[in-house]
């Protein structure tokens, strides 16, 4: 597609300005519009004309970027993400103020929740909406719009992080937040209407929590400009904006999707040490020998800290020839709170394991790869209270749509405990695109047969 760069909006040059701005021409019809082949081929038509090397190099946790697009069949398609009038056929399905739908308006900027209580009456929405100019806050709409459930389910499996998204719907001559930031890395669909956009200078670059940050303190906008339906922007965790919808034009509806919130080097480090630690304290007996008396009850730790820097040390040396790392809790987390595959039926084909049953002459292939984690963690014996490392197999073909990213809703696990000893025949299965059940590493047939029949069994294998 042709592009060329166009001034921001306070007049600046593209090069004068750390954000890019592409202007792309009308193109194909709406089959062309997202790519759902693969996930890295959704991302790269979610951004297109830019390539994904470029993205990561260029913009990704480093600057915006802003992709205006002169596109009627784009603008229909994303129209059709999520609209205004949706909101009265959702609103029957029963959504309730603060879990489903949030309703505030900025004033004197400062956030004003206008929610009312219990269940959400469409008529009330839509005469706050009217009357008091306030934004409608769509919480995670991919639970009910299909479109951006296929959307986002590819995208989990591109960045392997969750992915969530609210849809704000904004009257004219109306502001809905005030200047904050967020800890999330932020792609913005504009899909109806315009919305007038000022991003400013991060005061913490990729923030690990949001903020609002006062008028005064964010001086001058570093980017200003007007999305319109079919537009695109991005733009890190920690950069400041706000955004509000012209006066004399229709509403405004954009739908604001996020990933990477606790998805630092920080957090994995985190997640990975407490397993290091364990593993580590087993063989060296230092690590197992107690704190002096009374350090629990001292208010300075200076006297320690050599003595830690001294075990961080060892753990660093060690790590150096560690091929597996024992993942406390991200791993199991994302795979457990992610959705499910898209599906145009009832599911069923993730539910009940189908075609033929393997067998010892089978061969086998992995399936739902992008949907399933194979990790090591502790398992902890009832009987002994022992502690002994296991292979896990998360999935999530059996989550549930309706409850993603809802934060306090009940979640479970779903997937496969197998002894330590099986992991070359595992990383045989992950590893090929189809594997011989009786050349798996395994030192009986019995042994063979009980790891395939476990993962078909989970919808995980299908035999070739």
């Amino acid at each position: 597609m042709p592009k060329k760069a166009k001034p921001t909006g306070n007049g600046k040059e593209e090069g004068s300005v750390p954000c890019k701005q592409v202007k792309i021409e009308a193109a194909g019809g709406p089959s062309s519009i997202l790519n759902f082949e693969s996930p890295s081929d959704l991302f790269e038509s979610l951004i297109s004309p830019i390539k994904t090397e470029t993205f990561f190099r260029e913009f990704w946790e480093k600057k915006p970027l802003l992709i205006q697009r002169d596109d009627p069949a784009v603008a229909t398609y994303y129209r059709s993400l999520f609209r205004l009038s949706d909101l009265k056929s959702l609103c029957s399905r029963g959504m309730y103020y603060g879990r489903d739908i949030n309703v505030c308006r900025c004033v004197n900027g400062k956030k004003k929740v206008l929610n009312k209580d219990g269940k959400v009456h469409f008529l009330q929405l839509r005469k706050d909406f009217d009357q008091k100019r306030a934004t409608i806050q769509f919480h995670q709409p991919q639970r009910f719009k299909d479109e951006l459930w296929r959307i986002q389910e590819k995208l989990e499996c591109y960045f392997g992080s969750l992915v969530g998204s609210n849809v704000y719907i904004t009257p004219a001559g109306s502001q809905g937040l005030p200047p904050h930031y967020d800890d999330v890395e932020v792609f913005i669909l504009q899909l109806e209407g315009e919305k007038h956009w000022c991003l400013y200078h991060p005061t913490v670059p990729l923030a690990r929590e949001y903020s609002v940050e006062a008028e005064d303190r964010i001086g001058r906008p570093t980017h200003e400009f007007t999305l319109k339906p079919g537009d695109f922007l991005y733009f890190p965790r920690g950069t400041i904006h706000q955004a509000d919808t012209p006066p004399g034009l229709a509403h405004s509806t954009h739908v604001t999707i996020s990933t990477y919130q606790n998805n630092s080097w920080g957090d994995f480090l985190l997640d990975a040490m407490s397993g290091l630690v364990f593993d580590t304290a087993k063989e060296d007996l230092e690590f197992r020998a107690g704190i002096p008396r009374q350090l629990l009850l001292q208010v300075e730790a200076t006297a320690v800290a050599t003595r830690l820097s001294g075990f961080l040390r060892t753990l660093a040396d060690r790590l150096e020839g560690t091929k597996e790392l024992l993942s406390a809790d991200m791993k199991k987390d994302f795979v457990m709170n992610r959705l499910p595959p898209y599906h145009m039926g009832d599911g069923s084909e993730f539910s009940t394991p189908g075609g033929q049953l393997p067998r010892l002459d089978s061969t086998v292939r992995l399936q739902f790869k992008d949907h399933t984690i194979l990790t090591v963690g502790l398992h902890q014996d009832q009987s002994d209270e022992t502690q002994e490392k296991m292979i896990y197999i998360y999935h999530s073909l059996k989550n549930r749509r309706e409850t993603h990213m809802m934060g306090n809703e009940e979640t479970e696990s779903h997937g496969l405990r197998f002894p330590l000893s099986h992991m070359d025949a595992l990383k045989q299965i992950w590893g090929h695109p189809a594997v011989s059940v009786k050349n798996l590493r395994l030192p009986t047939d019995e042994e063979k047969e009980n790891l395939v029949l476990s993962l078909w069994t989970e919808c995980l294998i299908q035999v070739v």
